[in-house]
């Protein structure tokens, strides 16, 4: 069991906090003041924490990692040798949680990606966490049987984050695909891929 700090706590408060602004107000929302004041924070406490924006931003997207870690789950996903139904189910499961109790990561991860396209130094930051879904993904795929798992992932990941963004922010986001829906689209596309 893990003791957490007070700082630790203060840290993961904030950043909780700037994932909900981002959500709710999108980038232009996300201020020092904004989070103390969302937090229920003395004023200046984010500052102390987080002195630039980069390094609010640096800690927004950590703590997006770690929770997107707890959605995604893929330490618990079926062992992919288990056969084709198994890694379908284990990644429309998955899916299925971003898009409907944590919609609001999905919504955060949007903004932090863009905001990474302007500000080469927190692109590398937001890769380098995101490297470790991307090499969860390829064991994942290359147990599966994957003849070149690097491009079966860029394919894979193209696929959620289009159908995610398409139901969180963009035109069918009055729209959630069922579990069912999500198996049949991962098995079309797995299938191909794999040669199934």
């Amino acid at each position: 069991m893990s003791v957490r700090t007070p700082g630790a706590a203060r840290a993961d408060l904030v950043a909780d906090t700037a994932l909900a602004l981002l959500a709710e107000r999108g980038m232009r929302g996300l201020t020092h003041r904004a989070v103390d004041e969302a937090a229920g924070l003395p004023q200046g406490s984010t500052s102390n924490l987080a002195r630039t924006r980069q390094a609010l931003l640096e800690l927004t997207v950590r703590r997006l990692a770690e929770r997107e870690a707890r959605v995604l789950a893929l330490e618990e996903m079926p062992d992919p040798r288990g056969g084709l139904d198994s890694l379908v189910d284990g990644l429309a499961l998955a899916a299925h949680r971003s898009l409907t109790r944590n919609r609001e990561l999905t919504l955060a991860r949007y903004e932090l990606a863009l905001e990474a396209t302007r500000r080469p130094e927190l692109r590398a930051y937001f890769d380098a966490t995101g490297a470790r879904f991307r090499d969860q993904l390829t064991a994942l795929v290359t147990a599966a049987g994957s003849t070149d798992p690097a491009r079966h992932v860029l394919s894979l990941v193209a696929w959620a984050d289009g159908l995610m963004f398409s139901c969180v922010a963009g035109s069918f986001s009055t729209e959630t695909p069922s579990p069912a829906e999500l198996r049949a689209g991962l098995r079309e596309l797995l299938a191909g891929m794999l040669g199934r």
